[in-house]
């Protein structure tokens, strides 16, 4: 018997979201006590800050421009390599994904793709190697199998979500809760019926479904705290949006919002003042510059009361895992798939902003018991890219060729041998006549940002922070002379360090 894998991970968390991180809103025990028992990553990047590309380099341990999917809506192909096909084929795993998948595009209503088709066939996989699959999205209208759980026995509930999922998409900039906040809502629905408590019960009834002595990889997937945010009503006494402050990374007035994004490039200040919408990533019609103080403040405390949900369902599956006797022998990894910008910059959602908000990540990575491991903090950047070679060093299989990253390490004088100097972040987008194509590197403390040409940018233009000085990305030192020498050594590293571009490219065939 081996070492057994549960992999966590949520949509659009913060790497601030969690007390081990810094977050002082959410309680989050059940994560922060994985992180002082096992090994903390500091400066842990996705690879790309949108659900789509980021989720198809967990599960192929590749770079976005080498799988292909670089925007939402471009489906993973049915082919692709997968970790978990590998672990399956290599060390007998057993596999399962339980919640949100994201391969393959969710507006999808011919029903081309097996993760929208296979609930209503009443099927559970196998698909990518995961012999068995209960998805879910964020809301409980869809083609998930939450959504025809819901349906079948819990109908009366289902409209307590925010509607979100229209083909039009007219209702997406709609407002709700106590102050009017853009996809807010108080959501009646019992708690125990939420998504995120039927992710936990569907993830410990698979693993109720396995012998003792079987090794498993399983892949828990909280489609929270994304937007739309609508837990359950009966938890808003979590967090009080009236007792809190504006989120640190909020400028403040704004005057100072808008000196701030004068100084980036020109989408920054267009997307804020409502001028251009450069990217599907937020909902079309929204204006940032309209978020009121309230209003956001509402949704900080809808997001943290998500967050704190997920940890409660995160502490019941190790609690069972540990039930079942399995708790020496599991490894548990946990990470966000990117983040939410959540008020930095005056800003909402996500799109093409290469800073902090958006691409660092938590990652924590508590190894099995049998491994005896020291708990670490490791300072030198990481990525996602290095997720599925660690799941390869876990299960005590040979890094594939076609993998891109290499296993995470467990110490500081690990990371160091390994020359952990650099990590990644690309950004490659289409939206009506725009295009947006973003390379950054972080390396140093320092992180910058080149601009492709594009049908805004010459190739000219970027980014140059730091991050020592200056954690919110506030002023660009881009055209800054004394900068000069150092932005065309970090823009040079990042070209010499790009990975190769798939031979074919992807096609989108949806936004979503």
């Amino acid at each position: 018997m081996g070492r057994k894998i549960l992999f966590v991970t949520t949509d659009q968390q913060r790497y601030d979201a969690l007390g081990c991180n810094g977050g002082r809103i959410a309680r989050t025990p059940a994560a922060d006590a994985l992180a002082a028992t096992g090994v903390r990553f500091a400066r842990a990047h996705t690879q790309s800050v949108v659900c789509m590309p980021a989720r198809a380099t967990m599960v192929t341990g590749q770079y976005v421009r080498s799988h292909g999917v670089t925007m939402n809506g471009v489906p993973l192909p049915a082919d692709a390599p997968s970790v978990a096909a590998y672990l399956k084929a290599g060390a007998g795993y057993r596999t399962a994904l339980i919640g949100k998948a994201h391969f393959e595009p969710f507006m999808d209503l011919e029903m081309r793709f097996p993760e929208n088709r296979m609930a209503r066939e009443g099927r559970f996989g196998p698909h990518r190697g995961f012999e068995h699959m209960e998805l879910s999205g964020h809301v409980a209208r869809g083609f998930w199998h939450y959504s025809h759980w819901m349906a079948e026995n819990h109908p009366q509930e289902i409209d307590g979500f925010f509607r979100l999922l229209t083909p039009d998409f007219k209702q997406s900039h709609a407002g709700g809760g106590d102050t009017g906040a853009i996809q807010v809502k108080h959501n009646p629905i019992a708690r125990e019926h939420y998504h995120t408590d039927w992710v936990a019960e569907r993830t410990i009834a698979f693993l109720a479904s396995l012998p003792a002595e079987e090794d498993w990889f399983v892949w828990m997937s909280f489609p929270d705290p994304h937007h739309p945010w609508d837990p359950p009503a009966s938890e808003r006494h979590r967090v009080d949006w009236r007792t809190l402050g504006l989120p640190a990374g909020h400028p403040g007035s704004p005057e100072k919002i808008e000196a701030i994004l004068a100084d980036k490039p020109r989408h920054w200040l267009e997307a804020y003042r409502g001028e251009r919408v450069s990217c599907f990533e937020a909902p079309p019609g929204f204006v940032p510059k309209t978020l009121t103080p309230d209003q956001l403040r509402e949704i900080d405390a809808m997001v943290h009361i998500e967050n704190e949900l997920i940890d409660e369902a995160l502490a019941r599956v190790l609690a069972f895992i540990d039930g079942r006797g399995w708790g020496d022998d599991t490894d548990v990894l946990y990470t966000a798939d990117h983040g939410e910008l959540q008020g930095d910059c005056g800003l909402l959602f996500k799109g093409p902003y290469h800073i902090d908000a958006l691409m660092r990540v938590p990652m924590i990575w508590r190894p099995a018991k049998s491994a005896a491991i020291a708990p670490a903090v490791i300072e030198q950047p990481v990525g996602h890219i290095d997720l599925a070679p660690t799941l390869c060093r876990i299960a005590g299989l040979d890094v594939p060729p076609w993998m891109q990253g290499q296993p995470l390490p467990l110490s500081a004088a690990e990371a160091q041998g390994q020359r952990r100097e650099r990590v990644i972040t690309e950004w490659d987008s289409e939206h009506g006549d725009t295009t947006i194509h973003l390379q950054s590197l972080y390396r140093d403390g320092y992180l910058v940002t080149a601009y492709g040409k594009s049908t805004l940018y010459d190739g000219s233009e970027g980014e140059l922070y730091d991050l020592g000085n200056d954690p919110l990305s506030w002023r660009n030192l881009w055209s800054e002379p004394a900068c000069r020498a150092l932005r065309d050594d970090l823009v040079a590293d990042l070209k010499a360090h790009l990975p190769p571009v798939r031979a074919t490219p992807l096609t989108r065939v949806s936004e979503v």
